[in-house]
This record gives C-alpha cells, structure tokens and sequence, in this order.
C-alpha cells in the first residue's frame, strides 16, 4: 500500500484523484478485515495531509461515505473502527471537509444506536456541524436535535435532553413532515415526564396513542404511560378529569396498571399491597426521592422526637418518593370522600404519617385548591367541605371538571375586611339577643344569676 501511495506522488493533480479512488476501489472490493482499516488510513492520511489537495480529497472522503454506507462492510465493529480512524485522520484538516465528516458521523451514530451505546450515540450528533453550514435546512437541523434528545432520554439525562428539546422547539414551525412532528411531540410528553410534569405528560400520551401513523404497539405503549403518568401526578380536580379520560377509554381494561387507575378513578383508598405492584412497573425517574424544605426537615426532626414518644403513632414525617407523595395526597382526597371531619392523629394513622406531616401535606393541598376544606388547629381537626353534585358529574363524567369560581379580590386591606366580618358578626349576635327577650329568656336567666 505504502509503495502504491508513494507512486502517486508524480502524478498531476489532474491524474491524483482517479489514482486514489482506483486505490479506494480496490480496497473495498474484497476488503481484508485484517487490513482494511490499516489500508484506509494509510490512504485518507496520504491523501488529506500529506500530497492530494481539497478537491481531491473531498472526492476520496465522498466514496469512502459511499462504500460504507452500503453493504460493503457488514461487521458493525469494523465499521466503527474505520470510521472514528477516518475522523481522527482528518481532525486537523476539519474546516475543509465539513461536509463528508458530518455524513461519517451521522454513520457512526447509526452504528452506535445500533449497538444500543446511547450516550455515545448523541455526542456525536451532538458533533455535528450544523449552525455554520449554509447547506443545511431548518428540517435538518430540528431533525438531528429530535434524534439527540431521543437518545439522551433512553440514557436517562433529562437535563441535557431539555437543552436540545428547546432547540428543536424554536424549529418546529419549519417542517410540514408528520413523522418529524409526531416525533417531536412524544419528546415533548417524554421531557414531561421526566421533568415530572406528570399531568402535562398523561395527556400528551394519551393524545399520541390515538395517531393512528404510529405502531399499535407503540400506541399500547403510549397508554400505559399515559396511565402511569396521571396516577404519579398531583392529585386534585386536574388530575381528576385526566383519570376520567383514561378510565372511560375502553383500551385500559387490557393493561396490567388498570386495577390502580380504576381505584383512583372511583376515589377508593390505596392499599400497599396494591401500590406494590403498581411499583414494579416504574422507570427511575419516576421513583425518584422527595427532598423536604429547610423548614420541612426541621418539623420533621421535632414530630420525629414527638412521634418516638407515643405509642400507635408513626415515626415518618414525609413522603419518601415520587410514588410515595402521590399515593399518599390520593389518600386524603378519597379520604374526604368518606368523613366529614378527621383529626390530625386519625389522618396520619391512614397516611402512615406522624400527625404534624399529616395536617402539613393536607395544608398544602387545601392551599393548592386540590383539596376542598379547612382546619381547626385548635381541635386538631380537618374538616372536608363536600363536593356538590355538578362539580362531581362533571369530573366523573368527562365534562368541565372543577371550575374556580374565585370572587373578584378588589383590593382591600385585609383589615377592612375583617371590620366588615366583626361588624356581621356583632349584627347576628343582636338579633339572638333580640330573639332572646323577645320571648323572655334574657330576664329568667337574669333572675336565675
């Protein structure tokens, strides 16, 4: 090889490039596994840094994509190992060559994916030249952003996902493509996902299991996450009315997480056993832990030292995961449902929680407008408000759901307002007392006293 490449040396630069891609040629016509890749770099090297110039070697590097990207070379490590030595060859040469090293990267990514190697997949796309090349489209580039968010998300790194996803954002105005768009919007319900955006992640997945373009199987898959989504995602009437979706959608009955979905559905308190199966099919991600607040970690060590102290009453102080926090706030929304009132040690008994993190997390869903009530911190009591029979058919019916009928804050001091609810109050207790000697019981307890 090294004798024919000298040889070339003599040649006019008109005569060099047919010379090196008969050379080429006769590589890759019965290539020598034991050779080939010693016998590729000898001649990318040979002629990229050392005799032919651009043009030449921008027809070599064109055939060289050619023949790999067909059946020539069957054995994907051997493909592999050609092409990072052709990348490596002509990284200091880069700028001239921009176009065929992307088509080799975009080769060695497929080889890459192939291999199930995601991480190293994406950084080489993420490699690519894009932003600098005039020749290529818009569609182009939001193509190979949706193609490194997808690959990042089968590693896991949402986080870096995220970045691409808003650069694929910006672009996506730029195709017509349905196959571009539909990929487009299942990274959008995947970044959800794992950004656990749980409600706005059911419903993109609910959305793409009725496209029809997309495989059954795929569409299966698609549900299941849909479902699984809207059982992590806070409960409330939001999350109320997704459940009622997927409830009445007939394909649910088929999949393994229906008996959760449906208990969630008709507002019935979760077992553990029950959420142990549930757990079985979780991701990672979506078994990920609760960090409590400064000021939650300090109620929690006081209620821990409390708690220690009694018998019968829990020692935890906060949900523990994802899936924990979830089925946990379920549990006081079914839990309303049932009773009118329940104290603060009696919602931490069905919480498993001490009494304190129990009238905490019901706080803070009475805060949300997720869960409709007030609390007696005097009695240590919570007290439900009941739901009226229009806002119930319309989350379990499908229709509206919850609406917020919020009055108008016009502004005032919140001591104006207090004066106008002394004044009502002052008003009620005239009238009893006017009642009172109206029928003359005012003078006989007088007489009594």
């Amino acid at each position: 090889m090294d004798q024919r490449l000298s040889q070339l040396t003599a040649l006019t630069q008109k005569d060099k490039g047919p010379a090196y891609l008969s050379i080429l040629s006769d590589i890759y016509a019965a290539p020598d596994p034991s050779r080939v890749v010693q016998d590729t770099h000898a001649l990318v090297d040979h002629a990229i840094n050392q005799d032919a110039g651009i043009i030449v070697g921008r027809q070599i590097l064109s055939e060289l994509v050619k023949n790999l990207g067909g059946q020539v070379i069957s054995d994907q490590d051997l493909r592999k190992a050609i092409i990072e030595d052709v990348l490596a060859t002509v990284q200091p040469r880069l700028a001239s060559y921009e176009e065929q090293v992307n088509l080799l990267k975009f080769q060695l990514a497929d080889v890459l994916e192939n291999q199930e190697d995601w991480n190293e997949a994406a950084r080489v796309l993420m490699g690519v030249t894009l932003d600098s090349s005039q020749r290529t489209t818009d569609e182009e580039r939001l193509r190979v952003y949706i193609r490194i968010v997808r690959l990042l998300l089968e590693e896991e790194d949402s986080v870096q996902a995220e970045t691409y996803y808003n650069r694929a954002a910006s672009l996506i105005h730029s195709t017509t493509d349905r196959e571009t768009i539909l990929s487009y919007k299942l990274c959008q319900a995947r970044i959800s996902d794992y950004s656990r955006k749980f409600l706005e992640a059911a419903g993109r997945y609910h959305e793409l299991s009725f496209v029809g373009e997309i495989d059954e199987e795929e569409r299966r898959h698609m549900l299941s996450a849909a479902v699984t989504c809207a059982v992590l995602a806070p409960a409330g009437p939001n999350r109320s009315r997704i459940l009622a979706s997927l409830y009445r959608d007939e394909r649910t009955a088929e999949l393994p997480t229906y008996n959760i979905l449906s208990k969630m559905f008709l507002d019935h308190i979760l077992r553990p056993n029950e959420v142990k199966e549930f757990e079985k099919t979780l991701k990672p991600h979506q078994l990920a832990k609760v960090s409590l607040s400064s000021n939650d970690r300090l109620a929690s060590a006081m209620e821990a030292d409390d708690a220690s102290s009694a018998d019968g009453v829990s020692t935890r102080t906060g949900p523990s995961t994802v899936l924990d926090r979830a089925v946990m706030e379920h549990n006081v929304l079914a839990g309303s449902r049932i009773y009118n009132n329940i104290t603060f040690r009696g919602l931490g008994a069905l919480l498993d929680l001490t009494p304190g993190a129990a009238e905490t997390m019901a706080r803070k869903m009475i805060e949300q407008g997720r869960l409709k009530g007030h609390i007696d911190q005097v009695d240590k009591l919570i007290w439900f408000e009941a739901a009226r029979e229009e806002d119930d058919a319309q989350g379990k019916a499908g229709g509206l759901g919850d609406v917020n009928q919020d009055t108008e804050d016009t502004g005032g001091l919140f001591t104006k307002r207090w004066d106008m609810q002394i004044r009502m109050t002052a008003a009620h207790v005239e009238t009893m007392v006017q009642h009172l000697i109206e029928k003359g019981l005012v003078n006989s307890a007088a007489a009594q006293a």
